[in-house]
């Protein structure tokens, strides 16, 4: 039985060790998946920089933040730089940082009031007042459509949803941040990797 438990600890370090040199991948996973994120958000912004400027410091309508325009030129350069960035593979632990404050930002001052769900969905977890009154709102939506429209066209593309707009997304975006700032640009597939060897083969010579 020791020998079975030492065999196996054996090929668990070596099974580790080979598995070592696939450790960039979770890291170059997290980064292009969150580039077109932080892309269209910021090319958004960047294209409609005046409305945004608007949204921003308005209170009626708007989130009512103090300097409107620094905020929003802050947040549009944030999300178009750390898009390029998190591409490349490049200072990924240092954007990762400004990106995640603008996901707190999002979360605390846009999302927080709609509760947690992204997508109403009354029969999935932390269901709020506001996702459960969707339920008769969408069927009521839904039957409109079906009187009245041509339903399998308008569903052809997917099913029809009510945006609930909680804290999901940006909560999600900000721990694949936290995890991008633990990890790194990853090894083998980030700037970051190839010039720290460059750096350190530099420092040797």
């Amino acid at each position: 039985m020791v020998d079975f438990f030492s065999s196996l600890h054996r090929a668990h370090h070596k099974l580790g060790a080979t598995l070592a040199h696939l450790d960039g991948i979770p890291a170059l996973g997290l980064r292009l998946y969150l580039v077109p994120v932080f892309w269209m958000a910021g090319s958004s912004k960047m294209a409609n920089f005046a409305a945004t400027a608007d949204w921003f410091g308005n209170s009626d309508w708007g989130l009512g933040l103090p300097f409107p325009y620094v905020l929003a030129f802050l947040a549009t350069a944030t999300e178009v730089l750390g898009a390029g960035l998190l591409l490349l593979g490049l200072a990924s632990r240092w954007i990762a940082i400004p990106l995640a404050i603008t996901m707190v930002v999002a979360a605390l001052s846009v999302h927080w009031q709609f509760g947690w769900q992204a997508i109403a969905d009354a029969s999935a977890p932390f269901a709020n007042t506001r996702v459960a009154e969707s339920v008769d709102k969408l069927a009521a939506a839904r039957s409109l459509l079906e009187a009245h429209g041509n339903y399998d066209w308008l569903t052809s593309s997917g099913n029809i949803v009510i945006l609930n707009n909680g804290i999901e997304f940006a909560a999600t975006y900000l721990f694949m941040l936290l995890a991008l700032m633990a990890l790194g640009g990853g090894r083998y597939v980030s700037a970051d990797y190839w010039l720290k060897r460059k750096f350190e083969h530099a420092a040797k010579v």
